[in-house]
């Protein structure tokens, strides 16, 4: 088995198309980017052009995905494939600030890169993908309701989009684009307490069946008094009844949101990793 690198969208969904969608759960946000890429073009995410590899003999059994300046978006991987990636990608890691993915596959590879480099990865966060079973509305509901975003919101959401990826650690090279894109797609609602907006929550657009709730923002003066809660169960809701599966991340390090989650019903399935390769 080798791994196979390319730029061209097309090459990459007719490589790996069919492995991603036979687990769209564990898939899902390497599903979602390259629906985004589909949808927007090159240019969904950055000015840089994205790059895809995919690892395979007679099929498909891992994938990657790369929106420059974010770090690399890996698969589940067979053994001994995170060792030849590391090898086969070489100088185009360079510049690369890390790998985020299944926590075992994660591993393998920050293993495999200590090896060839010298140089330690350090975990930059540890996530647990949650799956809804049955939707549990807060109770007490807090004050307001939900509505859809839109372009008299582009301001606001773009803070908001900014204070949630310092939240959970992520980079935001552009908060602009990317609400943009999630406001042609009309993914994102917010809450409104006595008409002003307290709390945002999102899913991306479903691919194969499945939706995954992001994000999920409160500022930090709001917090506490259950819109959080309110805005995910409404966003959930509109996915379920769309006839969606419906999933989202957490942060292992945020205890409260772990504890929300589970309690509108969301259930653990798996762990996932981001490693800074330095």
């Amino acid at each position: 088995m080798t791994w196979h690198l390319t730029s061209d969208l097309d090459e990459f969904e007719a490589a790996a198309g069919d492995f991603l969608r036979a687990d769209p759960v564990r898939n899902t946000v390497l599903l979602t980017v390259v629906a985004s890429l589909r949808a927007s073009g090159a240019g969904a995410y950055s000015d840089v052009p994205p790059y895809f590899g995919w690892y395979a003999d007679s099929e498909t059994r891992a994938a990657f995905l790369r929106t420059p300046p974010m770090p690399v978006i890996v698969t589940d991987a067979p053994a001994g494939a995170m060792e030849s990636l590391v090898a086969v990608l070489g100088g185009v890691l360079d510049g690369v600030p890390g790998l985020n993915g299944p926590s075992e596959t994660v591993a393998a590879f920050a293993e495999a890169w200590h090896a060839a480099t010298g140089r330690q990865p350090t975990v930059a966060a540890d996530r647990r993908l949650y799956r809804l079973t049955e939707l549990v509305p807060p109770r007490p509901m807090p004050a307001g309701g939900a509505r859809p975003v839109g372009d008299v919101d582009r301001e606001l959401l773009a803070g908001w989009f900014t204070g949630f990826a310092g939240d959970v650690g992520e980079a935001m090279p552009d908060a602009a684009r990317a609400v943009d894109r999630r406001l042609r797609n009309g993914e994102l609602l917010l809450w409104e307490a006595d008409g002003v907006p307290v709390s945002l929550a999102g899913n991306t657009t479903p691919v194969a069946g499945v939706a995954r709730v992001a994000p999920v923002y409160t500022p930090a003066t709001l917090r506490g008094k259950g819109y959080a809660a309110a805005v995910t169960a409404a966003v959930s809701r509109r996915a379920l009844d769309a006839g969606h599966e419906v999933i989202l991340f957490t942060n292992l390090a945020n205890p409260t949101s772990n504890a929300l989650y589970q309690r509108l019903g969301y259930r653990g399935i798996g762990d996932w990793s981001l490693i800074e390769l330095g």
